[in-house]
């Protein structure tokens, strides 16, 4: 294959398609979405068929082409039909060849909707004003707070004009849930779980159930002859649901608080990594005693606590006046024999610490201009340690520094992109191709809180944490799968544990975006995702007319806020259900992949 590329171009004319750039997992997922629970034919360009997920992505069914080039070259984007295609997804490559390729897409065909993966979010809101239909997501930061979130133990949130939504699970619900968001949770068996189901005793079931009691089918019949209501039958212990999951709000977005007093303690425990020498400390005490033995001595002979600090100063900086043979025989002298000896005493003291201060001054300010990372200090403590600094790994560092917990991280490659980013957060750093063993070690992990190994290879992430495990039995690990079926005999095997895939949760989002909806979020329900979304009903749209019950029957979709058209905030849990939705509304709802995939073609059917 030359550098222009050699492909195969679709067999057959094809329009009206989506075209997906990219053989990596999140191309993978991606695949599946569009085909699965959109329906629409896709076109996947791939750098190398035998590579990565490109034979797995060949295999799937409603894949109309799998086209092979070295790069999305114009050459590249004929071959696929870029001219008559409806939507482009660029999920793999560098934030430089994926604007090449988008920009070079519109040239092609100006009305397509394009969608671009872009690690430097600030450069793709800039690269999508250039663009007449386009939206730069971010993988990494779709997944992140999940893993940031599952390594604190708490769920993450997706915030709403002020409301952070989150998932709760069984007794940390409360009343004022939202929705019932999943039911039958076995955390052994997680394939029984419903997520969104059709039929769901809600709020309104109660509603339900007595407008069933006195209707014509009810316990009442014509003529007011009542009829005892048929008693239901216990249910069997066997069969009872297992746990349940519901969407919440908080008002404002938990942190981590950490006591000044802990923050201290740190410091003060950080600052003995520059005194490792047993020698070293000896000296230094001593001195310390030293001249404070000689301070009590200026002190008691001046009593003047002022003047005694500021002579003692300038003896341990050597730049006291001594004092003149002169001025003893005409006694003006500073105060005789043992003042002349405390002196000196804090003199000869001060030349001690000089060196010392002077060494850990170069060392402190002299790593970060060399470039090279902070290690962490002894003081390092209920840390959190992130294993990888790839973008999902530098993401999740970022985002736990900025909640203010401690953070250290690991990683192999010194060429890492990530390096740099948490080094200029002051973030430490254990760089090195030692054993696992060995790093976590240096990264303390006796005394961390949790490990989070987020590196693009399961079996590395895999050896991490079980290796973490084995030196900490109590800290919790949170690691990075694409695997399903990894993931559940991970769930069974430890305990106080989470597994997330970036591409399980990143996958939706793109797909919703390539569909022209926004995701403001993903929620993690275990290894399900929930999808938080905002829906406008435009002219000549699909939803028109609909109401609640139309949208949220069928399942998979939850209704959880409206903004009338005439504007105002948002409706949360808007009670009229029957509520007809009209050009200009706007809605947020709680929905599956397969929810929000009814809503979009819905949507766009009488467009």
């Amino acid at each position: 294959m030359t550098s222009e590329g050699w492909g195969t171009p679709p067999v057959e004319p094809i329009s009206q398609h989506y075209i997906v750039c990219g053989g990596n997992a999140l191309a993978h997922r991606l695949v599946r979405e569009l085909v699965e629970h959109y329906e629409v034919p896709v076109v996947v360009l791939v750098a190398d068929r035998t590579r990565d997920h490109a034979p797995q992505i060949e295999q799937l069914s409603g894949v109309a082409a799998v086209v092979e080039y070295a790069s999305v070259t114009e050459e590249a984007l004929r071959a696929v039909s870029i001219g008559t295609a409806r939507g482009l997804a660029l999920v793999e490559g560098s934030d430089q060849e994926n604007i090449h390729a988008a920009l070079s897409a519109q040239n092609h065909n100006p009305d397509i909707r394009i969608v671009f993966r872009m690690f430097n979010q600030r450069l793709g809101e800039n690269i999508e004003r250039l663009l007449k239909n386009g939206a730069a997501l971010s993988g990494s930061a779709t997944a992140a707070p999940a893993f940031a979130s599952a390594a604190l133990g708490r769920p993450n949130s997706v915030e709403i004009e002020g409301r952070y939504l989150h998932i709760a699970f069984d007794d940390d619900i409360t009343s004022d849930r939202i929705c019932v968001v999943a039911d039958q949770i076995d955390r052994q068996d997680l394939s029984r779980i419903r997520l969104l189901p059709e039929q769901q005793g809600g709020d309104s079931a109660e509603f339900v159930r007595l407008a069933s009691e006195f209707g014509d089918d009810g316990p009442v019949r014509p003529g007011g002859i009542r009829r005892e209501p048929v008693v239901p039958a216990e249910a069997d212990p066997a069969e009872e649901p297992g746990g349940r999951a519901a969407l919440q709000a908080l008002r404002i977005e938990p942190r981590e608080p950490i006591d000044w007093r802990r923050r201290l303690r740190w410091r003060l425990l950080d600052t003995m990594r520059f005194f490792t020498s047993a020698r070293m400390r000896l000296v230094l005490l001593t001195a310390l005693v030293a001249v404070l033995l000689a301070f009590g001595v200026l002190w008691y002979l001046n009593r003047n606590f002022g003047w005694t600090v500021y002579i003692a100063l300038l003896d341990l900086a050597g730049a006291a006046q001594p004092d003149q043979p002169g001025d003893i025989a005409a006694g003006t002298g500073t105060g005789g024999f043992w003042q002349r000896v405390a002196q000196v005493v804090i003199t000869i003291c001060g030349i001690t610490f000089a060196p010392v201060a002077t060494a850990i001054a170069v060392e402190v300010l002299g790593s970060g201009r060399r470039g090279q990372p902070r290690n962490p200090g002894a003081g390092t403590r209920d840390h959190v340690i992130v294993v990888g600094l790839g973008n999902v790994g530098t993401r999740v560092a970022t985002q736990l520094h900025d909640m203010g917990v401690p953070v250290v991280c690991m990683e192999r490659d010194p060429q890492a992109r990530g390096i740099a980013a948490v080094r200029a957060l002051g973030i430490p750093v254990v760089l090195g191709d030692g054993p696992f063993e060995q790093q976590l070690r240096r990264a303390r992990l006796k005394h961390s809180r949790a490990l989070v190994a987020v590196s693009g290879d399961d079996a590395t992430n895999l050896e991490a944490a079980l290796e973490a495990r084995h030196g900490n039995p109590g800290v919790r690990v949170v690691v990075r799968l694409f695997e399903d079926d990894f993931a559940g005999h991970f769930y069974k095997t430890l305990d106080n544990a989470a597994s997330r895939s970036v591409s399980y949760l990143a996958a939706p989002a793109f797909a919703a975006a390539l569909m022209g909806r926004e995701v403001r979020g993903t929620l993690s329900v275990l290894r399900h995702v929930l999808l938080i979304a905002e829906l406008k009903v435009a002219d000549g749209s699909g939803l028109i007319g609909l109401n609640r019950h139309d949208l949220e029957d069928p399942g998979g979709v939850r209704v959880i806020a409206l903004r009338f058209a005439h504007g105002g905030s948002l409706q949360w849990n808007f009670p009229d259900r029957t509520r007809r939705l009209a050009p200009g509304d706007q809605i947020v709802v709680a929905a599956t992949r397969s929810g929000l995939a009814r809503l979009n073609t819905a949507a766009v059917a009488e467009d």
